[in-house]
């Protein structure tokens, strides 16, 4: 199926747009860059995985650049960045991976 992502900002109250997303997949003892994105303007990247590649079992990693996020807005968040990893055990599957994030902290599920 895919992997999707949507970051809202939970201190505003909107969703975290342009926002620099890397995804990647855990493949000889290290990780593989498969695709970088960056939010549209709901917060959103529908589409992780490059066009035309297959969702396989393993580890993935979404990377979030969140000082970018932060310092477009003239504010200082305490984590530069926020990596999620997370297994696909079922690649019929898909994987939606949100994002709730303040400039001191985040938390995340897994989505529908």
């Amino acid at each position: 199926m895919g992997i999707s992502t949507h970051i809202l900002d939970t201190a505003l109250g909107r969703p975290a747009a342009d926002v620099p997303v890397s995804l990647a997949i855990w493949q000889s003892a290290e990780w593989v860059l498969l695709n970088s994105v960056v939010t549209d303007a709901d917060g959103r990247s529908k589409y992780l995985l490059p066009a035309g590649e297959p969702l396989t079992e393993g580890l993935y990693r979404v990377r979030f650049e969140t000082a970018v996020y932060y310092e477009a807005k003239g504010l200082q968040g305490l984590y530069p960045f926020v990596e999620i990893v997370f297994e696909v055990r079922d690649a019929e599957q898909h994987f939606h991976i949100p994002l709730l994030l303040t400039a001191n902290g985040y938390s995340t599920y897994r989505g529908s």
